[in-house]
């Protein structure tokens, strides 16, 4: 009956889906029969467009050049759990999200109001238990293999206005700054290679989960405030609220008050980075190299249950570049990059000088590139003492698949001793001490607005023990952009 059930909700959302997209095509058709070409360039539009949905005939377009811009994303993955403490079998997770964001200065008609935004989001994630791999790999939930299983059900993410300086002493967006429900993480350790894979740990935990409650979920009221004293260098710090729970999914991201049954236990939170930023060499091959800290205070109890203290903290460091570069295709065009890299220079206007020295050729966005990520805590109060990742991307690795990306990564947790010794005076055997994943992944990309990812992943000693048996995971992730 269970799996009837089960069945009959899958057929009713892909019916859904089915009546959506014939809708979607018949009103292209008819829009794209008054127009020059017919509906065959319409289509053809629309597919080559950046949006499932295209341009809301015309709507979209219109409301972009208004200053109000609308995003949304679906993201399905399908976990294959070939082997696992309880054995294997199959679960599908989905992520939903909206957002907004708005240029006053565009909306208003005033230059005035230039570098001034505001903008919200909100989320739903599929709260099943059938959507969550780790009832199966039993592993410690930083490491679980599916990365949408924090904040399930709908939640407001993020809303907030913020506010960007433009060029001061010759450096652009020398001083922003936004406040309001932030999400941290958007700010703070982003690193967006690590993104692209599937392990909770290596795209949001990054190490600090289990210390702090971080991760996309974690949402609170704040303020960051961003310096670049000199174009490739920045400094930010970010000050927000900290209570008990913040993450948790019953409170749908509205939290506002903090820790409800005891306001008292709020505190604050503090983020601090810096970091360099350059283009080296002369394939300018972008890099990132920042460190930062934080602090979360809510009260922690040390392991041996002697001493409380006012909150946690730890340390980070983070070293992303490009190492190789492909040559820029053949006659000056720039295919379009998933990651971010430099914008072309601008088109000359008006007729061609000839007199004038030839404009640089476009950069090309394939090759290779690398990221890493380390963490560092006191043993006394937080579970994982020292975290790293490790990964690369190549973008374009087949000839004819520019915007593919081929990727492999590997994390490492090490469980702090402290921990280790207090379970060993109480007589618990068989304390954690490390767990590592491997995953690797080929994302395909369909088209700008649309992609698939066949991804593995294997997970050594899931809840840092060997009493759970390693697990191996094969599946893909597809997303949409609308």
């Amino acid at each position: 009956m269970v799996r009837r059930d089960m069945r009959n909700s899958y057929t009713r959302h892909l019916l859904r889906i089915l009546i959506a997209a014939t809708i979607l095509l018949s009103a292209a058709g008819r829009c794209g029969a008054s127009e020059p070409g017919g509906g065959g360039d319409l289509l053809v539009r629309w597919w080559e467009g950046k949006y499932l949905t295209g341009p809301w005939f015309g709507v979209r377009d219109d409301l972009a050049g208004r200053g109000v811009d609308f995003r949304g994303k679906y993201v399905g993955v399908f976990y294959g759990v070939v082997d696992s403490q309880r054995g294997s079998r199959g679960f599908y997770d989905q992520d939903l999200s909206l957002d907004a964001e708005i240029d006053a200065a565009k909306l208003m008609g005033s230059d005035g109001l230039k570098g001034l935004t505001a903008f919200g989001g909100v989320r739903w994630r599929d709260p099943r238990a059938n959507s969550n791999p780790n009832t199966f790999v039993e592993g410690n939930p930083m490491f679980n293999p599916g990365r949408y299983q924090s904040g399930t059900q709908w939640r407001l993410t993020h809303f907030g206005v913020g506010y960007a300086s433009g060029e001061i002493f010759g450096i652009k967006n020398f001083l922003s700054f936004k406040g309001g429900w932030l999400q941290p993480q958007k700010d703070f350790l982003v690193q967006p290679l690590a993104l692209l894979f599937t392990n909770n740990a290596i795209c949001s935990s990054k190490g600090l989960t289990y210390n702090m409650p971080w991760s996309s979920s974690l949402s609170s009221w704040g303020g960051v405030l961003t310096l670049k004293p000199a174009d490739p260098l920045y400094a930010r710090g970010g000050l927000y609220m900290a209570a008990p729970q913040l993450t948790a999914s019953g409170n749908h991201g509205l939290a506002f008050a903090g820790y409800a049954p005891d306001p008292s236990r709020n505190g604050l939170m503090t983020m601090v980075e810096t970091g360099w930023t350059p283009s080296i060499g002369p394939g300018k091959l972008p890099g990132k190299y920042a460190i930062g800290g934080y602090y979360f205070g809510v009260d922690a109890l040390s392991f041996d249950g002697r001493t409380t203290s006012d909150g946690v903290y730890g340390f980070y460091f983070q070293a992303d570049q490009m190492l190789f570069r492909e040559p820029s295709p053949a006659g000056g065009g720039q295919e379009k990059s998933c990651v971010p890299a430099e914008k072309a220079p601008p088109e000359a206007k008006g007729a061609p000088d000839f007199k004038a020295p030839a404009s640089p050729e476009p950069l090309s966005s394939q090759g290779l590139s690398m990221f890493n990520f380390l963490t560092f805590a006191p043993g006394d109060v937080n579970l994982i003492t020292f975290y790293f990742q490790s990964g690369f991307v190549y973008q374009g690795l087949i000839p004819g698949r520019d915007r593919d990306q081929a990727m492999c990564a590997v994390a490492y947790g090490s469980y702090s001793t402290d921990r280790i010794h207090a379970l060993q005076n109480t007589s618990i055997p068989n304390q954690a001490n490390f767990t590592m994943v491997l995953e690797s992944g080929y994302r395909i990309h369909i088209n700008e607005w649309s992609y698939v990812q066949p991804y593995a992943q294997y997970e050594i000693r899931p809840n840092g023990t060997s009493s759970i048996a390693n697990a191996t995971v094969l599946g893909f992730m597809a997303g949409i952009m609308f």
